[in-house]
């Protein structure tokens, strides 16, 4: 069997006493995997836990590659190869979307690198357009695909997204999910955070189920999408038929 992408296992972590995420174990290669459920379950916590940033108090093993990436500071995890699209964007308002996209490096070792300023320009048109405004004058579509495109011009091996679809009307929705089958055409290994069931399972057949900080099932985007009574219990939505 082919050696896993990330491999998260045993993890736990807190925030001072308290536990936000429960011996959480989960395995992925290069295909897009969704981890879904309610606001408060310990989603955001498993990024910032992958990602070397808060909770500080985190214990188990994680690993990318199979290499234990647990504890190392968030730079030296980006220079492994994971890039990461926060929730919120988290950009620079005064920083134009040009000054965004030339301010990241690609990783040195990479030679003839996929992506580079003006194949984010490519990727996301609309960006090339508004290249020279502010990261507060773009809309909430444009400053996603610029966070994206920050993310990707790391030309990370493995891309996390932490609710990108967060805010955005339904058409700025469908256009990223078309680059996100895209990416993941081309080999990237694709790791969504998803409140939106709509999103998670038009991008990813393997669904993870978080409640309470723990995996408490795994299943697929074809069963989820068919199980109402599921869709309420997990993630306090109207089933998808019934919208």
């Amino acid at each position: 069997m082919p050696e896993p992408v990330l491999s998260v296992s045993g993890l736990n972590a807190y925030y001072g006493s308290a536990q936000a995420l429960e011996d959480v174990s989960f395995e992925m290669g290069a295909e897009p995997v969704a981890i879904v459920g309610r606001n408060g379950m310990g989603k955001t916590t498993l990024c910032n836990a992958i990602m070397g940033f808060a909770p500080p108090q985190a214990t188990g093993s994680i690993r990318f590659h199979g290499a234990e990436i647990i504890g190392r500071q968030p730079y030296r995890v980006a220079g492994l190869g994971i890039g990461y699209v926060p929730q919120g964007r988290r950009l620079f308002p005064s920083l134009s979307v040009d000054e965004h996209l030339r301010m990241i490096r690609g990783r040195s070792e990479d030679v003839g690198r996929r992506w580079t300023p003006a194949a984010i320009y490519e990727l996301f048109p609309r960006l090339a357009e508004r290249r020279r405004n502010g990261g507060a004058q773009l809309s909430g579509g444009e400053q996603q695909m610029l966070a994206i495109g920050r993310a990707l011009l790391t030309n990370p091996k493995l891309l996390i997204m932490d609710e990108p679809s967060e805010g955005l009307a339904p058409a700025i929705v469908e256009n990223l999910i078309d680059v996100f089958r895209t990416l993941a055409q081309e080999g990237l290994g694709l790791l969504l955070i998803e409140q939106n069931l709509g999103v998670a399972t038009a991008l990813a057949q393997r669904q993870l189920v978080m409640v309470a900080g723990q995996i408490f099932t795994e299943t697929t985007a074809d069963i989820l999408s068919s199980d109402p009574e599921a869709q309420r219990r997990y993630l306090g939505v109207e089933p998808l038929a019934e919208r």
